[in-house]
């Protein structure tokens, strides 16, 4: 009689190294895709390489950022649908880049899940490449890591890091803006990657609507709404910013409108934005009237409406609109810049402020 305890392994701790290569076989022609022509070598080595070409640039500066897709993925999860959660955590990193007037160069993703289910890792990946096309960067390949015991098998999380270069005289930011520039707001595609956990508590939880139920202010399912891609608005701005004079951008995520936008107005300054200009879509009134969520924690949970805010010169406007309309980017006027008043005059010293209500919300 043989006592002895099998030997362990690891896909018997749950670790599958078949699976992860196959996921690799599925993945490359979607890397492939979204590529660059500094890219060098392909998909499987260590590193992921890419030649800064300097004679493009005179003073070139490297840009970087790291983002993820948040609770979104449970919406994503809970479908299983994962084939555009990856331009949602592509549209996170490279909108954020380009606010400084950097141009996204290249993205490397990190996927952790239960268990690889190399169809799946695919579908995230396809997602990721689609994103990078239409931010004009490049994937520069990534890692994919199985969790069993830490996550369940059907979980996953996603997070990326993006490079871009901007020209060191062609910075964009706060020490740029003046006085009398007017805001321009640039239309989202719904609520991008941020406010997910209020909206699932209120919509799913509180609501108790489906995710396969029909909206009839959607026009489609919960579900389909609720992973609506995320408005990529890098080429946008990068056009913009070539064709008008532009202060700065302010990428609208986690905070709402009136905290970015706050990061790129400088101390003496106020950025004065009209409610009235626009109307929230459908989604933002939905949830503020199932979970009776006032105006205040709306407007610092979710972008409302507004994805990215581009500030010029008060004798750019018309041009910038025209740009951004031949884009086919939703834009309008959103307010200007003016000196901070002083506290007798304002009793605040917030640099922005939003006057006047939603119409229809």
């Amino acid at each position: 009689m043989n006592n002895e305890q099998p030997s362990a392994t690891y896909a018997a701790a749950g670790v599958s190294i078949e699976a992860g290569d196959q996921a690799v076989e599925l993945i490359k022609p979607w890397a492939q895709r979204a590529t660059r022509p500094e890219v060098l070598g392909s998909l499987g080595g260590f590193a992921g390489l890419f030649q800064l070409k300097l004679d493009r640039w005179k003073e070139p500066v490297l840009a970087s950022s790291t983002d993820g897709v948040g609770t979104k993925l449970a919406v994503a999860q809970a479908l299983d649908l994962h084939d555009t959660i990856g331009i949602d955590l592509v549209a996170m990193v490279v909108d954020d880049l380009v606010v400084c007037g950097a141009e996204p160069l290249f993205l490397q993703d990190y996927i952790a899940v239960g268990k690889v289910v190399p169809e799946r890792v695919a579908a995230v990946v396809k997602g990721i490449s689609e994103g990078c096309v239409q931010a004009g960067c490049a994937l520069l390949g990534g890692e994919t890591a199985e969790h069993p015991g830490l996550m369940g098998e059907g979980e996953y999380d996603v997070s990326a890091t993006g490079v871009g270069v901007v020209e060191a005289d062609s910075m964009l930011g706060p020490d740029r803006v003046r006085p009398g520039d007017v805001v321009i707001a640039m239309g989202s595609s719904g609520l991008h990657s941020n406010g997910y956990s209020l909206a699932r508590k209120v919509l799913l939880d509180i609501a108790r609507m489906p995710l396969s139920g029909h909206v009839e202010e959607f026009g489609r399912t919960l579900g389909e709404e609720l992973l609506e891609p995320t408005r990529i608005y890098a080429k946008d701005c990068l056009a913009l910013a070539a064709e008008a004079e532009v202060r700065t951008f302010a990428h609208v995520t986690g905070g709402g409108l009136a905290a970015n936008l706050a990061r790129v107005v400088p101390e003496g300054l106020t950025a004065v934005l009209d409610r009235g200009t626009w109307t929230p879509d459908p989604v933002f009134r939905l949830i503020a009237q199932r979970g009776r969520v006032d105006t205040a924690e709306m407007e610092q949970t979710f972008n409302m409406g507004v994805g990215m805010v581009a500030v010029v010169t008060a004798e750019d406007v018309d041009r910038a609109l025209a740009v951004l309309t031949a884009r086919h980017v939703p834009a309008w006027v959103l307010g200007e810049v003016a000196k901070q008043p002083t506290v007798e005059e304002a009793g605040e010293h917030d640099r922005v402020v939003l006057r006047g209500n939603h119409p229809r919300f």
